[in-house]
């Protein structure tokens, strides 16, 4: 079995977001981890070299597979801003209202802040972390 790349770092979250070249992703990205921060009560951890985490659990999939990811984490990407916030369905009405972005199973992809209902984005952050309490597979892999 191959051996999982995303797990915990121990690489300077700081220095990883000052290392971002785009300006504005830049300043998204430090938004996004003091946003999380709160949300969570947990502190930002880098897992493997692109996203920054915070919490963890342990999954484990029928076919063996299994390993530890975050609860809940982002990306600042070059392409966008990446969130991993679960692919609940209940969120279909909100993501409807956020402003632009794009979405895929388990990411929500958003070029800058600006385009969107931060508001409303922290209470997306906020109920994927209290709902991924209960979730046993990784949405995040």
């Amino acid at each position: 079995m191959a051996e999982i790349k995303t797990k915990a770092a121990a690489v300077s979250v700081d220095d990883f977001l000052e290392a971002v070249e785009h300006p504005v992703r830049r300043a998204d990205g430090k938004a996004v981890r003091a946003m999380m921060e709160r949300v969570t009560g947990e502190p930002a951890t880098m897992w493997g070299p692109t996203i920054i985490g915070f919490g963890s659990y342990h999954y484990k999939y029928a076919s063996g597979h299994e390993g530890d990811m975050c609860r809940i984490g982002f990306s600042p990407r070059s392409a966008s801003l990446t969130l991993y916030v679960g692919g609940f369905p209940e969120y279909d009405g909100m993501l409807a209202r956020l402003g632009k972005h794009k979405r895929s199973k388990a990411c929500l992809y958003i070029n800058k802040l600006a385009d969107v209902d931060v508001a409303l984005l922290e209470e997306i952050v906020t109920r994927t972390w209290m709902t991924s309490a209960d979730v046993d597979h990784c949405t995040v892999c």
